[in-house]
């Protein structure tokens, strides 16, 4: 839903606030205060509602009260002595102090169907992969906790997915076991996932080509990268690590496995969006909610438990050095469950990497957030560079 007032739209489905046609970036709970006015313009909404809504009944103090409110009015163009767009009942609470109106949602850039597809690993599992857009190419590595189709139905994903589409072929698969390639992983292996993505690749008709690589992805794609430095021409980098969390001397509480264990045991459980909650503490819950349902369709208990497994015990430290590739670092400055130092290990220990710090705790960068405004410009310029080359390429 878009909302029209003044001379702002919020657009409810893409979590975007424009003034006067430009982008303006808000915090989450700024942008659900300004959610709840406008969608209430004809009448107060009081404080209790406010803390109900926006702070989800937590016990909240005035003063963080006080700098929503402002913060809500500063992204509006209000302030506190004028209210001209937002309006204070003393004592009693808030109202919008201009007609708002619902307009036609925009118009979708992107098809609201994807094809799948499907190769075969040199290990004869069979390996479901889309395409997006188009341009260079990139080949993305996830979290490992995904599903394609389920990614795709998932708006800010597609979103996400859609605004790198405008500008280069995105190919993404689920590796052999995990979403749409079946359920039942293999024993896990970074060899063998980078065979997997090779296989990907050239069912593609991917020649040379940029690396995405996603938290838990980096560790694949970096393996991939080392193995097979003429098909990378560049690598982005995006809340990875070069050492797992068993490796490190200041692993996360023990409490976080086991609710991730409770969480797959028993979807059902309070757990099951909780432990997301560490690793993205300032999104949405209802993003939460369907974040944590994607990755339960995702991989079975036991497969999760693998996956977990290689990766808390698994290390790439010894093939940094041998990258050859240019590449870009992209990490959480505030991220608590995979620290910045992790980062740079892996700037350190590539040759000629570039880091970038966000200004978040989110693990990585969520569409809706500011931080997502502030990463989307830095990985299409880092991309054009190569692009601009023109050293990557699709075959076919």
């Amino acid at each position: 839903m878009r909302l029209s007032f003044a001379d702002c739209v919020l657009d409810t489905d893409r979590h975007l606030l424009t003034r006067d046609g430009a982008p303006v970036e808000v915090e989450p709970q700024v942008f659900d205060l300004l959610r709840l006015l406008a969608e209430n313009p004809d009448r107060l909404v009081t404080r209790d509602e406010l803390v109900a809504m926006v702070w989800l009944g937590r016990i909240v103090s005035e003063s963080a009260i006080s700098a929503r409110i402002a913060a809500a009015r500063r992204a509006v163009g209000d302030d506190g002595k004028r209210q001209a767009v937002i309006r204070t009942v003393a004592r009693r609470g808030l109202q919008m102090a201009v007609p708002v109106r619902p307009d036609a949602p925009a118009p979708h850039a992107g098809s609201s169907t994807q094809r799948l597809r499907f190769a075969r690993s040199p290990r004869g599992r069979t390996l479901a992969w889309a395409q997006t857009g188009s341009g260079p190419p990139v080949l993305r590595f996830d979290w490992m906790g995904t599903d394609l189709e389920l990614e795709w139905q998932h708006d800010p994903d597609r979103k996400s997915l859609e605004a790198i589409g405008a500008h280069h072929t995105l190919v993404r698969f689920n590796a052999a076991g995990i979403g749409r390639s079946g359920l039942g992983l293999p024993e896990p292996d970074f060899g063998r996932m980078a065979e997997d993505a090779l296989a990907v690749a050239d069912a593609a008709g991917l020649e040379r080509f940029a690396v995405y690589g996603i938290s838990g992805g980096t560790m694949p794609a970096v393996t991939f990268a080392a193995r097979y430095p003429g098909r990378v021409s560049r690598m982005v980098i995006v809340g990875g690590y070069a050492e797992g969390i068993h490796r490190r001397p200041d692993p996360p509480p023990a409490v976080l496995s086991a609710m991730v264990a409770e969480s797959w045991s028993n979807p059902k459980s309070p757990y099951a969006a909780a432990h997301l909650l560490a690793y993205m503490p300032e999104c949405p819950l209802e993003q939460i909610d369907l974040h944590a349902r994607i990755a339960h369709a995702s991989t079975t208990p036991d497969g999760e438990t693998q996956l977990r497994k290689m990766l808390a015990e698994g290390s790439i430290l010894d093939l940094l050095p041998l990258l050859r590739c240019p590449t870009l670092v992209v990490h959480s400055r505030h991220d608590r469950v995979h620290p910045l130092s992790e980062a740079h290990k892996l700037a350190t220990g590539i040759p000629d990497a570039e880091l970038v710090l966000l200004e978040t705790a989110n693990h990585v960068p969520l569409p809706g957030h500011p931080s997502w405004e502030v990463f989307l410009p830095l990985f299409l310029d880092f991309l054009a560079r190569e692009a601009e080359g023109g050293a990557a390429s699709v075959v076919g």
